[in-house]
């Protein structure tokens, strides 16, 4: 056994005393005991066996639901480091602060060590973390969305550089929530939630937080990006890597299905959340998905919407805070079929159609094993990863924004990703329209100074030879009557189609001053009910419009002061030349 971990788990469980201690393997007899205890203790429900085998539900406290952002703090040791996005506390504040709470916080519980590995079995990519933790849901979980148990123990062998992650249920009070990076430890600790983003602590504290620093330090990226694949009539597959802001179709992106006009074309999905990218010795860069499982949100989640995604959480899966039918099956906003006229929901109480609460949680979410998708890569688990030929990045735009673009150089292509936005919808609080800037949609995740985060993404331009392209989209844009003027969903392949089509040398492209935007004809349009004079609209692009986003942008960029690379303004002074 490792003396490094030995040694911190004898620590842990002296501050937190459990009643007692449990190193989880992974195994399906150690899953089958822990599900039969929490069915038991009601933690969880069983669902409709025939209809969903293996599957069950989980309901949190209704005062946690969704992660904290305003209680998630970075702890490095200077302030500047954490930068003007992130919450700050000192380390050593944060210790005695939240130590007091983790002081026999397990008290009459059992302390879960789960040992896993973050990447493919094997992959020189790949990174081991350590979660403690006193939920049973967690363990079930993490079986799910990370590699498990003896590959993780046996790929770390007697090293020390894991990542710490402490977590405790605590009493779930949100007074006493508290979600701490200390990133100069690669330290977690997370107390007073269950939540899964802010008690998974393999997904965004250390899949991107914490290993955003540690790419910076070992000269790499951990980004919030899918990664898909697409193959050719001709059998040809090209990979892309893509970062959008909620709301704005990730997932559906990355389980994506060519319509029937894209004939002989097929895609495949790598990742759907998080994505880490290394240079090659062939001068591209790489990449890997380093969880095994899907998180996803489940209102809008349907077979219109993401097909491969249904088929995905079909069995052995954990759903979160959904409703459920008279007959036992999830049920969610947004899913097939009528509205049940009675359904359990969320909370557990009973309701009824035409209520005007919700069902399922706006929030609420599925965990399913990645390799039930029918669109899943034959190169999911390659220890080698698969070759990057663009990134791609999106927002939620009504007009400024055209459809597709793609930036002039890495640089740009750099400044475009830093400006990325979406305006807020009337689902959310606050006023419709507002623009929300989310640079590579990792505002909530960078886990130091963004502006330094700018300056990495910069030097890895020149870190290789054939760096991938860059694009951005905005499957968004509306016309005056408030209609979206592109459809979506699996036509997206043909905008993915004059994208790869550049980064082969190919699609016919003009130059504006925000980039190169398809030519007239360029994307096809066949059987799609979408006219010359919308696709005309759709790549428009209003220079007063433009004015206003140079303006905006250079009101964000404020916010980095002195640390903000000099390039980045440069890039948006020269915007503003190219609008004249």
């Amino acid at each position: 056994m490792n003396t490094a971990l030995e040694a911190w788990v004898d620590e842990v469980a002296k501050l937190t005393k459990p009643s007692r201690i449990h190193w989880a393997d992974g195994s399906q007899a150690e899953n089958d005991r822990l599900i039969a205890e929490m069915l038991e203790s009601n933690v969880l429900h069983r669902l409709n066996e025939r209809r969903f085998p293996n599957c069950y539900l989980h309901r949190s406290d209704p005062s946690d639901v969704a992660r904290t952002e305003h209680l998630t703090f970075i702890c490095s040791r200077e302030r500047e480091d954490a930068g003007p996005i992130n919450n700050w506390m000192e380390p050593g504040e944060a210790k005695e602060k939240v130590g007091a709470l983790f002081r026999g916080a397990m008290q009459g519980r059992t302390m879960y060590v789960i040992p896993y590995l973050m990447g493919p079995v094997g992959s020189p990519f790949s990174k081991i973390g350590v979660e403690i933790t006193d939920s049973p849901y967690v363990v079930a979980n993490m079986r799910i969305m990370t590699r498990m148990g003896e590959p993780a123990l046996r790929q770390l062998g007697e090293r020390a550089d894991f990542v710490k992650g402490l977590h405790s249920l605590g009493d779930l009070s949100p007074e006493r929530r508290y979600i701490l990076h200390f990133p100069e430890e690669k330290l977690i600790w997370s107390i007073g939630s269950g939540y899964g983003g802010n008690a998974l602590l393999g997904k965004k504290c250390f899949a991107l937080r914490i290993a955003s620093v540690q790419a910076r330090e070992e000269g790499w990226l951990a980004e919030h990006m899918l990664i898909l694949g697409l193959e050719s009539p001709a059998g040809d597959i090209h990979y892309v890597a893509a970062a959008f802001p909620s709301a704005c179709g990730k997932t559906n992106l990355a389980m994506l299905i060519p319509p029937a006009s894209q004939k002989g074309w097929k895609a495949w999905t790598v990742g759907d959340d998080i994505a880490w990218i290394r240079p090659g010795p062939d001068g591209r860069l790489w990449a890997i998905n380093p969880e095994s499982g899907f998180f996803g949100v489940a209102p809008g989640t349907s077979m219109k919407t993401n097909p491969n995604a249904i088929a995905s959480l079909g069995a052995n899966s954990i759903f979160t805070n959904v409703a459920v039918t008279e007959d036992g099956c999830p049920w969610w906003e947004g899913i097939d079929g009528e509205v049940p006229e009675r359904l359990t929901d969320w909370r557990g109480n009973p309701w009824q159609r035409g209520s005007k609460e919700k069902a399922a949680h706006p929030n609420s979410r599925f965990t399913a094993p990645a390799s039930q998708c029918p669109s899943i890569s034959p190169k999911f688990n390659d220890p080698q990863g698969v070759p990057i030929s663009a990134f791609i990045f999106g927002g939620r735009r009504a007009r400024t924004v055209p459809l597709v673009l793609e930036a002039f150089d890495w640089n740009h292509g750099v400044f475009v990703g830093a400006s990325v936005a979406s305006e807020t919808t009337a689902a959310q609080s606050g006023a419709v329209g507002v623009v929300r800037r989310d640079p590579m949609a990792m505002l909530p995740f960078c886990g130091y100074n963004m502006a330094d985060y700018f300056g990495h993404w910069l030097a890895m331009g020149t870190a290789v030879k054939r760096p991938p392209r860059i694009f951005h989209v905005n499957w968004f844009r509306q016309n005056p009557d408030g209609r979206f003027m592109w459809p979506g969903f699996g036509e997206n392949m043909r905008v993915l189609r004059w994208i790869l089509d550049r980064c082969q040398g190919g699609g016919a492209a003009v130059e504006s001053p925000i980039g190169y935007l398809p030519a007239k004809g360029a994307i096809d349009l066949t059987s799609l009910d979408v006219n010359v004079a919308t696709m005309t609209e759709l790549l428009a692009v209003s220079r007063d419009d433009w004015r206003t986003e140079a303006e905006g942008i250079g009101e964000f960029f404020a916010k980095f002061g002195s640390r903000l690379p000099d390039e980045m303004e440069r890039q948006r002074r020269a915007l503003i030349k190219r609008l004249g």
